[in-house]
């Protein structure tokens, strides 16, 4: 709905007048009062000694006496599935009928480890630490029903939410072995056995989206939907550049607003940004359209600060002559100048792509409630723990006072990982005594973004004789993450490592070099992050050298990473790789997987045959956060001169999958989403503002009428350690279209978005 729709309709109200039903079971809901690890008083015990709540082996999974199993999800749901996967994964492993399963949504609490929703990470780092989460219990389980049978415990088997004794036919289901086994010890991590991945039934599988009922009905709560007795609503006029503050304000028609019951000045933040609110001045009302007119009614002068002189073609300009001279040197594989210099022919191109916002769906909102010196929020957040650690700093206490509710995200990219939204709601519900909603609108959200981050690439390779490639130098300059928590104003290895550093090549000379770039923006991480214009600038350049060397893209691309094999530190010329957390040894930079992506997409997509079948189809293959994906797409000429994409191939090695309909889905979702950064994704400033306010302006999503008509996907099935999902589909997906583009109209297009330069 609007920000400016009148109060009283809401998205929900919609859907009942429609009478929008949907039958079906719909588990879980994020609206419970209770943490996951239970705030209740302790659960009294019998005089046998056992819990009469039930067995609870770990913060994770509670079996209650009625047979009735919670299993929290204590990562965020977005849109990606992870509450129709993680839950699913420890109930398979425990044994348990989803039937009878409850999902709840873990509250921010430490004792869950680590709860952000980012990175590509929520299975890739905890999927053997689930299964253990599940096994645990059904171990415990197990032992009880031995123990009551006289059996050895190797007899018995948990399946169909029981425990099974085969040789005398006899079982037992959970709620009744509940209360025996919460006496039993808790098997060590080391002791847990896992089973067999051929006797988990539902993972691995195509699986229901569980909360799907939820989201078509209506019923499913995200941020704005948080209603508490008493609450106010407000909206923040925020300094327009960052590091503006407000000079002077009046405030006297904004008060005589109907509805309007306060106006607040919010702290001024301090360098470094980080996560702090922006400060400015809050409009607090009885509803949402009050607080908008209010806000409208406000007579702001702000002080902009230094931020005021960025203005985006200016810069665009500095960061190409950063790159056009010596960086700091990153990775070195032999003597890359000397090589250039004795090249029979260099190929060289310069590639940029602008500051990117996030612009999830649904903008951010958050409720706070003040009580004392503790502080309860909900919030569509992706890191909880990050909530609790920004509102304690900004009301001056500490993260245990502080109580963090996790509601459904209407999308979040990394966006909603920051916490600045929620300090605001937190520093306004102190000030009214009274809870309240800070809700953004769409302009806000485009205007206050942690943009990705703006940069420049100059790539250059050097060409023997015979064509064969000698040299390999990559440049680059722009604002890392960092800066916005007082890092350098330079790219390190952290960053290159994202698809420079791990970028196995079979050329004798190479170097990575990166450049000085100071931001004036607040820089955050955006879905695949560095990732997307690493790739942009690999994936193309590796398009023009095949043109340059007269031979397929395909076959340089497979000539260029070489053969098979996992490429050690001393090839990389590096000393070490961060590796997204990861152990090297586990998931290594393999170029056997690389070239396995390529192979099957081209052969999916007839490439060898493409002249034949008269289409104009680009290719592109990166890795990123230990997945690994390889992208063709194909373009026509559409009327009035424009370009269509019709349809894209995908073929992704992200080693075990656990949730094969989830992935098949992400990646789908990749497509649209990598096809709208590249088509019209593009934020731009000019006198340290941000000049778009819209979708329509710098970051509108792709259209139906302009999606792929058909998007094909091909899942690599591997029982390697399983790789990110969320974000390497992406990456490829640009690149592939720019090179499509060249195959179409010659037209070579090295800076983003697509639709600067081309008719789409």
């Amino acid at each position: 709905m609007s920000e400016r729709t009148p109060p009283g309709m809401t998205r929900r109200s919609v859907l009942l007048a429609l009478n929008v039903g949907l039958a079906g079971l719909v588990i879980g809901c994020s609206d419970r009062k209770d943490k996951a690890k239970p705030a209740e008083p302790a659960a009294p015990v019998t005089d046998q000694g056992g819990d009469a709540s039930g067995l609870r082996p770990n913060v994770w999974v509670h079996v209650h006496p009625d047979g009735q199993v919670d299993i929290v999800c204590h990562r965020s749901e977005m849109g990606q599935g992870v509450r129709s996967s993680l839950p699913v994964l420890i109930a398979d492993e425990l044994g348990a009928d989803m039937a009878k399963v409850r999902i709840v949504q873990g509250d921010g609490d430490t004792a869950y480890g680590d709860q952000n929703t980012d990175g590509s990470s929520s299975i890739r780092k905890i999927y053997d630490d689930m299964r253990r989460v599940g096994a645990a219990a059904r171990m415990m389980l197990v032992s009880a029903a031995a123990k009551r049978w006289g059996v050895p415990e190797g007899e018995c088997v948990a399946r169909d939410h029981a425990v099974h004794h085969a040789a005398s036919k006899r079982q037992l289901g959970f709620g009744e072995l509940a209360i025996e086994a919460s006496r039993l010890p808790v098997p060590e991590a080391d002791k847990v056995a896992l089973r067999p991945a051929s006797e988990l039934p539902r993972v691995f599988k195509p699986m229901p989206l569980l909360d799907g009922p939820a989201f078509v009905t209506g019923s499913a709560q995200f941020g704005a939907d948080v209603k508490l007795p008493g609450m106010l609503t407000a909206v923040i006029a925020r300094p327009p550049v960052v590091g503006g503050r407000v000079a002077k304000y009046d405030d006297k028609r904004a008060l005589a607003v109907p509805g309007v019951k306060k106006v607040v000045k919010l702290p001024e933040p301090k360098p470094p940004w980080g996560f702090q609110p922006l400060g400015g001045v809050a409009v607090v009302a009885e509803h949402t359209w009050a607080a908008l007119q209010g806000r409208d009614a406000l007579d702001i002068t702000w002080d902009h600060g230094e931020n005021a002189a960025y203005d985006s073609a200016r810069y665009r300009a500095q960061l190409s002559k950063t790159v056009h001279e010596p960086g700091e040197v990153i990775r070195k594989v032999g003597d890359v100048e000397a090589a250039l210099k004795g090249a029979a022919k260099v190929v060289e191109a310069e590639y940029h792509v602008p500051h990117l916002p996030h612009a999830p769906m649904e903008p951010l909102a958050c409720v706070a409630k003040v009580d004392g010196d503790r502080c309860e929020i909900w919030a569509p957040t992706q890191n909880p723990q990050a909530v609790q650690k920004e509102v304690a700093r900004a009301l001056g206490t500490t993260e245990d006072k502080i109580t963090c509710h996790v509601t459904f995200l209407g999308g979040g990219f990394g966006r909603k990982s920051k916490a600045d939204f929620c300090s605001e709601a937190a520093l306004l519900a102190r000030e009214l005594g009274a809870p309240v909603r800070v809700q953004w609108t769409r302009e806000d959200d485009f205007r206050h973004d942690y943009v990705n981050t703006v940069a420049t690439t100059l790539l250059t390779a050097g060409l023997d004789k015979q064509g064969k490639i000698v040299a390999w130098r990559h440049r680059s300059a722009f604002p890392p993450i960092a800066t916005t928590f007082g890092g350098p104003a330079r790219a390190g290895a952290g960053e290159l490592q994202q698809g420079v550093l791990d970028l196995a090549l079979d050329v004798p000379n190479v170097s990575a070099e990166t450049g000085e770039a100071k931001a004036h923006a607040r820089i955050g991480w955006l879905r695949a992050v560095y990732n997307l214009f690493q790739a942009f600038s690999v994936g193309s350049f590796v398009d023009e050298l095949a043109v340059a060397r007269g031979v397929d893209p395909r076959e340089l691309w497979l000539e260029l990473v070489g053969p098979a094999r996992k490429a050690s530190l001393d090839e990389l010329g590096i000393e070490k790789l961060s590796n997204y957390g990861q152990p090297l040894d586990q998931h290594p930079v393999d170029v056997g997987r690389l070239r396995g992506v390529i192979e099957r997409v081209t052969a999916a997509s007839r490439w060898s045959e493409r002249q034949k079948d008269g289409r104009a189809l680009g290719l592109a293959a990166h890795r990123s956060f230990l997945s690994y994906a390889a992208a063709v797409v194909s373009v026509v000429k559409k009327p009035q001169g424009k370009i269509g994409i019709d349809e894209v191939w995908i073929a992704f090695d992200a080693g075990t999958v656990v949730n094969p309909d989830r992935v098949r889905s992400q990646l789908e979702g990749a497509v649209i989403f990598g096809m709208s950064l590249a088509l019209y994704g593009g934020i731009t400033m000019k006198d340290g503002v941000i000049e778009q306010s819209n979708f329509a302006q710098g970051g509108r999503m792709v259209r139906i009428s302009e999606a792929p008509r058909k998007t094909h996907v091909e899942i690599v099935e591997s029982t390697l350690p399983p790789g990110g999902v969320g974000e390497p589909g992406v990456p490829p997906v640009a690149p592939a279209i720019a090179n499509a583009v060249f195959a179409l109209t010659g037209k070579r297009v090295r800076e983003l978005p697509l639709s600067r330069s081309l008719a789409v």
